[in-house]
Parts: C-alpha cells; structure tokens; sequence
C-alpha cells in the first residue's frame, strides 16, 4: 500500500499592490475504497477563511477572498495519501454486449456530460483515426487501450507549445502537447464511439520512475467500461492508471478541474509559479523540476511568430503544400 506526501505549492505574484482576490480551489483530494487522505493542511496568505462545497461533479470545492492589499498569494498544500491498487478489467468474448450497454448510457446521468465531444477543424481526420482503430470485434476495454496507445505514439509531448486554453484545433494541428492535451485528445476519441470519458486531475507519483507528466499537477482520463465501471488510462505515458497517481477531481475538461483560478482587483500582468514536492514511504524525497512558470494573461503573439516549434511545423507545412 503505497504512502505518499505531497507539497503543492502556488504563488501569485503581482506586478503592484492588488486586492479582493476571490479564488476558487480544487485541492481537496477524493477518498474511496482505494485512495485515503491521512493528512490534509492547506495554509493561505492573510489566512482567510475557505467555504467549501461539493460541486456537480462530486468534487469538494474551497472558496475564500483575500481583501487586504498584497503583492502575493501563496496557497501551500500538503497531504499524506496512501493508495491501493486496483485490478484491470478482465478480458472478455462478449464485445458486442458490451457495446450494447455502452450505447444504453447516453442518456443516463451521470454519463451524459462525459459523452458530449467537440466539433473541431480536425473531427474528420478523427473519425476515420476512431473508425480504424474501434474493430467491432474489440471489446470497449480493448478500444479504450488502442487509443491511450494512438495519443502516446503520434502526439510529441513537448511542454510549452501549449496553454489550459489551447483549443482541440490547435492540439490536432501540432500533434503535440503536455498531459491535459493527450487527456483531451483521448477523451474525445472515447466520447466519439460512446465510451463516456471523464477527465482527471490530480498527481502522478511514479516512486522515482522518470515518468511525464512530474512537476505540477497531471491529467489522465477514466473511461467507463461495462461490468467494470471507471478505468484510469494515462496517455501521456500510455499505462492504466493505478496507485501511484492521486486524484484531486474530475470533469469534462481542464475548466472543469483547475486546482486554482480567481479573480482580483489590480494590473492584470503577474506571474503564476507552480512546485510539486512529493516524499515516498521510504522516506526519501523528491522535488520535482521545472518549477512551472506562467505569466497570464498569455500575451497575444503576431501572426508568424511564436515558439519555435510553431514556427518550425508552420514552415514545414509551407514546404509540403509547395511540393
């Protein structure tokens, strides 16, 4: 039963005074049968005080506002968790049963909201990705695998090239990204053959395997499987999900399940850094680097400019359409 110590550490900083800064917070993790919480303290400058509720989707939600004037807002969290894993679903004969009680669900809640997918410039190319890889032999567990194992093996993880806001049309274009855009890549592609898909955030703590995704928060995705019930499959390291990944919430998407967002009263350029401190069971411990660094509002970039490896796919583009 693996026991994990995490430190989550996120840091405001202004470029003047501001104030009545109002944040809503998701850094409460899930309990179940296979994930307890043993220790929870969350610290906040000016320590004010933080309701909390319980959100649509089950997940418990903390709000507070910081009226005084200030320079910075540090919210530091740190829990102690320990997980047990949990069996894969068992391979079976019987698909087309299967798929039979799949498409029963789409007008079921909770599974509704996890069966709505995104028109995009890209949904066609997708279609015909989805068409090819969903044999009607496969059972939706072997569907489900096929695609964790498409987004892994044809999208680059390449950290920078994309925001939280970045739209599925720009993901597909790139056909790269970090964790929360192989999550909603996969996502869709499940959704599109009636496989509810719910998009997870929380923590990878790979007990010193060099995984992606080590940093800040990552994001996998839970497909529901039939005499099963929620799988955890992450495709930025194309495994199944089990207990070395701590689950803070699910959603749709990102804007369902940021650990934090606000507003506030000041200038709207500030900087937003980001640590994730994990301590194992033996109890060695492990920062993990790059500190993540966000300067938000994301400044507008001029058409034909941008990061590197934007401008490199652009030019490549240009050269093929020429030949």
């Amino acid at each position: 039963m693996p026991e994990f110590n995490i430190k989550h550490i996120t840091k405001y900083t202004y470029e003047s005074l501001v104030k009545d800064s109002v944040n809503h917070i998701i850094l409460y993790p899930k309990e179940d049968e296979h994930q307890k919480v043993l220790k929870h303290d969350l610290k906040i400058s000016g320590k004010p005080r933080v309701d909390t509720f319980v959100d649509y989707y089950g997940n418990k939600v903390g709000f507070f506002t910081y009226s005084e004037r200030h320079r910075e807002l540090e919210i530091y969290s740190e829990l102690t968790v320990s997980t047990t894993a949990k069996e894969p679903p068992a391979e079976t004969m019987f698909g087309e049963m299967e798929w039979t009680e799949i498409r029963a669900l789409r007008h079921q809640v909770p599974y509704i909201d996890y069966l709505k997918w995104e028109a995009f410039d890209g949904l066609q190319e997708l279609k015909e990705v989805t068409g090819q890889n969903a044999e009607p032999a496969s059972t939706p567990y072997q569907t489900a695998l096929n695609y964790c194992t498409f987004v892994y093996e044809q999208f680059n993880y390449i950290q920078g090239v994309t925001t939280v806001q970045t739209k599925l049309d720009e993901i597909w274009k790139l056909k790269a990204g970090v964790c929360q855009d192989f999550a909603h890549i996969l996502s869709q592609m499940l959704r599109m053959v009636n496989i509810p898909a719910r998009y997870v955030s929380g923590y990878i703590c790979p007990n010193k395997d060099g995984m992606r995704g080590e940093g800040a928060t990552h994001a996998w995705v839970e497909a529901y499987i039939p005499s099963y019930g929620w799988l955890g499959l992450d495709p930025t390291n194309n495994c199944i999900a089990n207990e070395t990944y701590v689950i803070l919430a699910y959603g749709r998407s990102f804007t369902d399940c940021s650990p934090v967002k606000g507003v506030y009263k000041g200038p709207s350029s500030h900087k937003l850094t980001v640590q994730v401190i994990v301590s194992y069971d033996d109890g060695i411990t492990e920062t993990l680097d790059p500190v993540a660094e966000i300067i938000d509002p994301e400044p507008e970039i001029p058409a034909g400019q941008g990061n590197s490896y934007r401008r490199n796919l652009e030019l490549m583009q240009q050269i093929q359409q020429q030949q």
